[in-house]
C-alpha cells in the first residue's frame, strides 16, 4: 500500500507515475514551450490526479482505466477533503492537463489506450462577450487626440493614438491585424483597408468616416516626423523612436484612454482592444446587418464563431423589452 504524503493530500504517487509526468511537462517545456506560470498550473494538476491514481491502487498510467479519469474530473466539481469544488472554467484546465497526459502517454508509446479519451471536461458556461455601448465608444474615442490631451494640432502620438482606437473600432480589427497593417494596406480615398488575419487569410475592410479622417490627420501631419525619428518602416503605426508600435504599447494607448473616459481598466470588464471588435460587431448587428456580412467583415472561419454575437443582442433586446413593455414583468 502506498505511503501516504506528509502533506495530507493523498498516498504519494508510484515512480513510474512520477516519471510519466516528468517526461509531459519536460516535453511541454521543450516543444511547446509554455511558460513558468502555466507549468506550475500544470504540475500541481497532475499531482493531484496522481494522488488521486494512487488512492485507487494505480501505479502506472497504462493501468489507468477512463473511469479513473472520469472519477477525478467529478472530484474536480465536487471537492474532497484536501481541494474545494472548483468552477467549471478551473476543473476545465485541469481536467485538460490530464488529457494532455495521457495522449502524450500514447503517443510516446507508453501506454497503448488513451484512457481519457471518452471522458468529457466540464463544459465552462459561456461569457457573453462585453460590448460598449454607443456612447461609452464616443466617450472612449473622444478621449484621445490633440484637443483631448491639451496639445496642439501637430501633436504626433495623440493623433496617433487617436486614429489607431478608430481603426480598431471602425474595421473590427484585431489588435494584432492593427499594428500590422502597413500603409499600402490602406485606401483612403476608396475607404477600405486590407487586414492581415489568422492562417494567412487576408480580408478587405470598409473603413468609416471618421476612421479615415483620423488616419488622414496622423499619416499626413504625425507619423511622417515619428519615421524620420528612426529608419522607418512600413506599417501603418509606429512608436516614438519610429519602429513598428507593440501590441503591448496599443494596450496602453487603449487602457489610457479608457481611464480617460471613465471605463473599466481592471477585472471581468475591463476595456480591451478585442472589446472594440466585440462592439463593432454588435453595433453592426444592433444596425440590421446580416450574420454573414458580420462574419466576413470580422474574419472568422466559420459563421459560428460570429453567432455569439448575435446572443449579446439578443440579450439587449430582452432587457430593454424587460424596462420598456409594460405587461414584461407579472
Amino acid at each position: 500500500m502506498a505511503n501516504t504524503d506528509a502533506t495530507g493530500a493523498g498516498p504519494e504517487p508510484a515512480p513510474a507515475l512520477r516519471r510519466a509526468v516528468r517526461g509531459y511537462l519536460d516535453h511541454l517545456t521543450v516543444e511547446r514551450g509554455l511558460s513558468a506560470n502555466t507549468l506550475s498550473s500544470y504540475r500541481r494538476d497532475l499531482d493531484r490526479y496522481l494522488r488521486g491514481l494512487a488512492a485507487g491502487g494505480v501505479t502506472d498510467l497504462a493501468d489507468a482505466r477512463p473511469a479513473d479519469v472520469a472519477a477525478h474530473v467529478a472530484r474536480l466539481r465536487a471537492g474532497d477533503g484536501d481541494h474545494p469544488p472548483l468552477a467549471a472554467a478551473s476543473a476545465a484546465r485541469a481536467a485538460s492537463a490530464v488529457r494532455g497526459l495521457h495522449r502524450f502517454a500514447v503517443r510516446e508509446g507508453l501506454v497503448g489506450v488513451d484512457a481519457s479519451r471518452d471522458v468529457r471536461p466540464p463544459t465552462p458556461p459561456r461569457r457573453l462577450p462585453r460590448a460598449l455601448d454607443v456612447a461609452e465608444v464616443t466617450r472612449l474615442l473622444d478621449g484621445v487626440g490633440p484637443a483631448a490631451d491639451g496639445a496642439g494640432g501637430s501633436a504626433a502620438l495623440p493623433l496617433r493614438d487617436r486614429a489607431l482606437l478608430e481603426f480598431l473600432y471602425g474595421t473590427g480589427a484585431r489588435i494584432s491585424e492593427a499594428v500590422g497593417a502597413a500603409v499600402d494596406d490602406l485606401d483612403l480615398v476608396e475607404g477600405t483597408a486590407l487586414l492581415h488575419g489568422k492562417g494567412g487569410r487576408t480580408r478587405a475592410v470598409p473603413i468609416g468616416g471618421y476612421a479615415a479622417g483620423a488616419l488622414r490627420a496622423y499619416l499626413t501631419r504625425a507619423r511622417p516626423a515619428l519615421v524620420a525619428a528612426g529608419r522607418g518602416t512600413p506599417v501603418v503605426f509606429v512608436n516614438s523612436r519610429g519602429g513598428p508600435l507593440s501590441r503591448q504599447s496599443a494596450w496602453t494607448i487603449l487602457r489610457r484612454a479608457a481611464r480617460r473616459a471613465g471605463l473599466p481598466v481592471d477585472g471581468p470588464d475591463a476595456v480591451s482592444p478585442h472589446t472594440l471588435r466585440h462592439s463593432y460587431a454588435t453595433h453592426l448587428l444592433d444596425g440590421g446587418a446580416d450574420v454573414r456580412v458580420v462574419q466576413e467583415l470580422l474574419g472568422h472561419a466559420s459563421v459560428t464563431t460570429t453567432q455569439v454575437y448575435t446572443l449579446v443582442t439578443v440579450e439587449r433586446l430582452r432587457e430593454v423589452y424587460a424596462t420598456a413593455h409594460p405587461r414584461a414583468r407579472g
